[in-house]
């Protein structure tokens, strides 16, 4: 049930968002998790906030909600609201809490995956236990600095699971037309990295990929590889209108394998009743309406937040 709210949660924020993006109230990009929610809400599950870091690509909004960030905190950072959790200057991309260990939101393809290897050599380094779990997409599994990094963290046994969430389509060219192997949880096997391939559409599923990467790196065993086959209903972002697949094929994942519905059959099969569902969906439509009015209505930075958090002189 906590999987299923938290899904239905990512789910009418990601909708809400993309409606204040229709009004200008979000400017610059803004990529919805909307279809993927099972796979950050599946694997953070099982790690411990505050303890264990996560580190993703610039569609992230899911990623924070999983991991316990206030709703309203997110949707301030949207707006560019001096309350946003990166005081208005981070936006849709680059959004932070280092409190809770979760390092953005970053905008360069790929290099998230080399910043998460780092991540979890500090966690080796620091011997506190912690895990790094880096995501990144089929799109990026293509960049040089994957496999660099890929043979560092073999190389050292670091803690980290690295995660493609693949979606299909990177920005807009299939897997199949991108990838000469397009079976990507192979894709450590020439560093010794183990890998599995998971159903990205079903949140039980994944948890239990979690459980078993988790355990894997926690034994000080290094790296562990997890391909989640998934899918978003969206374009890459709110400016993409997806011309490259028909709507016939978006209704039929829909239909056939949105991973909410998935939960909610599970649900109603062990006795959970529509009514139940219903009234958690108006719970959660409440808290989405509040954090978009306090988006709006709170102030945007002043212009002194021009010059705090720069790096000038001292290291």
């Amino acid at each position: 049930m906590a999987f299923y709210r938290e899904m239905l949660l990512i789910r009418r924020f990601e909708e809400k968002a993309g409606q204040l993006y229709g009004l200008g109230l979000i400017g610059g990009f803004c990529h919805l998790y909307i279809g993927q929610e099972a796979v950050a809400v599946g694997l953070q599950s099982a790690l411990e906030v505050g303890k264990d870091s996560v580190i993703t690509g610039y569609r992230d909004h899911g990623h924070m909600l999983a991991y316990g960030i206030a709703p309203k905190l997110i949707m301030a950072e949207l707006t560019g609201r001096e309350a946003g959790i990166s005081r208005g200057k981070g936006g849709s991309m680059h959004m932070f809490s280092v409190e809770h260990k979760f390092y953005g939101g970053h905008g360069i393809v790929g290099a998230q995956v080399s910043l998460g290897t780092g991540l979890a050599f500090k966690h080796k380094y620091a011997n506190d236990g912690g895990v790094a779990m880096a995501y990144f997409g089929d799109g990026a599994s293509n960049q040089g600095q994957v496999y660099e990094s890929f043979n560092m963290a073999e190389l050292w046994k670091l803690p980290i699971i690295f995660v493609i969430e693949n979606n299909q389509y990177a920005m807009g060219t299939s897997v199949n037309r991108s990838s000469a192997e397009d079976q990507l949880y192979k894709r450590g096997e020439s560093f010794r990295i183990p890998g599995l391939q998971v159903d990205g559409m079903d949140v039980l599923a994944v948890r239990g990929a979690a459980n078993t990467a988790v355990e894997w790196v926690r034994a000080g065993k290094g790296p562990i590889l997890l391909e989640l086959k998934t899918y978003r209903y969206r374009g890459h972002s709110m400016s993409d209108p997806a011309k490259y697949r028909s709507r016939d094929e978006v209704q039929a994942v829909r239909d056939k394998s949105d991973p909410i519905e998935h939960a909610k059959r599970d649900l109603e099969a062990l006795g959970v009743t529509e009514a139940d569902l219903k009234d958690l969906d108006k719970e959660i439509r409440k808290i989405v309406s509040e954090a978009a009015d306090f988006a709006e209505s709170s102030p945007e930075p002043g212009l002194a937040e021009l010059y705090t958090d720069v790096l000038v002189d001292t290291y």
